[in-house]
């Protein structure tokens, strides 16, 4: 019996010594493992309460019972078992000895298991690392009216340490239904397109970007674009981003019909400058909005241009289902003149419905 007791104790006094634990300025412990810290905030994983986040400041003493990676105030990153004494940090390294240094100098913590997540999502597989969503809208009506309405839209980004890669594709197609209905169908268009940046500086960075569009009611076939340029990092945070950007394309359209009679050319060319912005902010925790736009002065045909504007608010309902909102217009000042009825200047889309967001 007596070495049951002793066993016990013995135990006991073990396994928090094979722990990692926080002592709290109030006296409170937590007993665990320590995951990460941005030196705001420091989560621990416990038995008995799963992950636990601690604002840092409030935190007296460190202990881990493992190597820790410590990144500290001028870029330097050590390794090793971490013990606080005083207001000091002190990493026990297996190469440079003990490293001591504020806690105030903390920049981060992490454990080998999320220091190896943190280091592959800098270089993810071209596979890895994607983050998007998609939007669906549909409706359909009955009776007096007869109408059907589809709109789909996608749109994904992967980001590396300096580049990102976005993918995107918007549709809409309805119809009128009624036999009297003329035309029937009353949309069918379709766009989509890649953009490459990649991080020149901390805040300039170049792209390059492929662009088509598709548009059944303005006779056009397929508008191609390809370009290139400089972009400029105005706003980069968690919670808030712009670019700005400027450079050069070279657009080829195609139509159905003559572009303008009694010429009976049916495609052109054109060389543009590109000029637009890209903007993302977060309202709160679950709402995200973004907004876009592109002016497109003709370099060809002085005076003549196209924009794009685009602007959506995504309000989440859980991990990955959510609400959105859209808003898009396709201005082109020089649409086809050889269609009856005379093709309009300005095309508008407002779609809402279900987002379905994904990560990979």
């Amino acid at each position: 019996m007596t070495k049951r007791i002793v066993f016990a104790v013995l135990l006991c006094l073990v396994v928090p010594a094979l722990a990692d634990q926080i002592t709290l300025k109030n006296g409170d412990r937590l007993t665990g493992t320590i995951t990460k810290s941005d030196g705001k905030e420091l989560v621990i994983k416990t038995d008995y309460a799963g992950d636990v986040t601690v604002k840092f400041d409030v935190i007296q003493a460190i202990t881990s019972a493992g190597d820790l990676n410590v990144g500290l105030s001028g870029g330097k990153t050590v390794v090793g078992t971490v013990t606080t004494s005083g207001d000091n940090v002190v990493v026990a390294t297996r190469t440079s000895g003990s490293v001591e240094a504020p806690k105030a100098s903390i920049s981060m913590l992490r454990s080998p298991a999320e220091q190896t997540a943190y280091e592959k999502s800098l270089h993810p597989g071209l596979k890895e690392g994607w983050n998007g969503g998609v939007n669906v809208g549909f409706a359909v009506t009955r009776g007096n009216s007869e109408t059907k309405n589809l709109n789909i839209a996608f749109a994904a980004s992967r980001k590396g340490l300096h580049d990102r890669l976005s993918l995107y594709t918007n549709s809409v197609y309805a119809t009128n239904d009624l036999p009297t209905a003329s035309p029937h169908t009353t949309a069918n268009a379709i766009g989509g397109g890649a953009r490459y940046d990649h991080d020149f500086r901390p805040r300039v960075f170049g792209f390059v970007n492929g662009d088509f569009y598709h548009d059944s009611l303005q006779n056009l076939d397929l508008r191609s674009l390809f370009g290139g340029g400089v972009g400029l990092h105005a706003i980069k945070s968690d919670t808030t981003s712009l670019d700005l950007l400027a450079g050069a394309n070279y657009t080829h359209e195609s139509y159905s019909i003559a572009i303008n009679p009694p010429d009976l050319a049916r495609s052109r060319n054109q060389a543009s400058l590109t000029l637009g912005d890209d903007f993302m902010h977060k309202l709160g925790k679950s709402t995200v909005l973004t907004q876009n736009w592109y002016f497109y002065p003709n370099l060809s045909q002085t005076g003549e241009y196209r924009t794009t504007f685009n602007l959506g608010l995504v309000t989440k309902i859980n991990k990955w289902l959510g609400w959105q909102n859209s808003f898009g217009d396709i201005y082109v000042s020089n649409p086809p003149t050889g269609a009856t009825p005379p093709k309009k200047k300005n095309d508008m889309l407002f779609s809402t419905g279900l987002n379905f967001s994904f990560a990979h």
